[in-house]
């Protein structure tokens, strides 16, 4: 999955003491981090290379950043739906390791995002969070896997698999065991995943496209005992996006007849789409295939107003005419809106349409970025 690859490289590029949580009056645009310049002495991601695990499960500290990106559909007993996103953020502050004397220096930074739709009952839930890899504050190892930030962290045995995921924020709180259903899938080129033209906008890039998932969600003192499915995306890189890049529309969608694409469109500040856009389609025996930017139409709907600035995409008709696919995607809530260090809309949406004739729904998430208001537009009202 793609994500908010510049917004760590910004706050903490080369800082020597680890920063507190940014506020909202240094709350910074895509547009403005759009621009930041690569570093220097940080590996690259530019040609394709073998994978190895759990190895690659880990962390690989020789890059500037790398995430690990959980999403996922859930439902109780009685039908009530969630969605949920846990994310952990690494970032480098240097390319070496930095010889300190106090217990409390550390070369790498980490950030967590956690949030929590609650279809039915109305509610979108989302928290941030972030430390230094130092004193188990936060950290990542391959095996057994466990990355973790305080007492948010994800976790597995030897194999990796099952993993547990535990998050919370105050009365909202996630204790979910997700076993792997599909085998990983390599996206782009062999797991080589490009963002631009320019030689190195690229990141190396796997999924976890379907891991049946079941747990607890807690929500002010109740408990509900849910199961669904959950997709996993991993990703390391160094490099920023190309400065004509406006942002992107990310879909992880999961139809019921066992298929699921993967489609992120990079749009361009004028108004056009990169030729670097692409997605993956997984059949039911895990097989995935590449989707370029002319193999998918995506045209938007409707448009949703952020009480706090920006205009959003809110429903969706997507094609993958090689598919024979049809496909209409809808929000299950309208704000899901992460209000946090850039704001950005991640949320659960509904899938429903048509493939080779027949009927077909679904469930999955997208991101957005790039909509919010700037910073800079926000400080000229006052």
């Amino acid at each position: 999955m793609l994500l908010l690859t510049l917004l760590p490289t910004l706050l903490f590029g080369a800082c020597s003491d680890p920063p507190t949580a940014p506020d909202s009056e240094r709350r910074l645009s895509l547009s403005e981090t759009l621009g930041a310049e690569e570093d220097e002495g940080y590996a690259r991601a530019l040609v394709p290379r073998p994978f190895v695990f759990p190895e690659d499960h880990g962390p690989h500290p020789e890059f500037k950043t790398e995430w690990w990106y959980y999403t996922g559909n859930l439902r109780d007993g009685a039908g009530r739906r969630f969605g949920y996103q846990l994310t952990f953020f690494r970032v480098a502050l240097s390319p070496q390791s930095l010889d300190r004397p106090s217990e409390w220096g550390a070369n790498q930074i980490y950030m967590g995002h956690f949030a929590l739709s609650d279809i039915d009952g109305r509610q979108f839930f989302a928290a941030e969070r972030f430390s230094r890899a130092a004193l188990d504050l936060a950290g990542a190892q391959a095996a057994p896997f466990r990355v973790w930030l305080e007492d948010w962290q994800a976790s597995g045995e030897d194999q990796t698999f099952p993993m547990r995921l535990q998050a919370g924020d105050g009365q909202t709180t996630i204790d979910l065991s997700l076993s792997q259903g599909k085998p990983l899938v390599l996206q782009g080129e062999a797991g080589l995943s490009r963002k631009s033209a320019a030689d190195g906008n690229a990141s190396y890039y796997y999924s976890f496209t379907r891991l049946p998932t079941q747990g607890q969600v807690r929500i002010d003192g109740q408990t509900f005992t849910v199961s669904g499915d959950s997709w996993l995306d991993r990703e390391w890189s160094t490099s920023a996006l190309a400065p004509d890049q406006q942002g992107w529309d990310w879909f992880a969608l999961q139809l019921d007849d066992d298929h699921e694409l993967m489609f992120y469109q990079l749009r361009l500040q004028d108004g056009g789409s990169d030729p670097a856009s692409k997605g993956i389609w997984v059949t039911p025996d895990g097989t995935g295939r590449l989707l370029r930017r002319d193999d998918v139409e995506l045209q938007v709907l409707k448009t949703w107003h952020s009480p706090r600035g920006g205009t959003y995409p809110a429903q969706w008709k997507l094609k993958v005419p090689g598919e024979n696919l049809e496909l209409t995607v809808t929000p299950l809530l309208a704000d899901q809106e992460l209000d946090v260090s850039i704001r950005y809309w991640e949320g659960a949406v509904w899938v429903e349409g048509r493939r080779a004739g027949r009927k077909i729904s679904g469930r999955g998430y997208v991101e957005l970025t790039g909509y919010a208001e700037d910073l800079s537009e926000t400080q000229k009202k006052r």
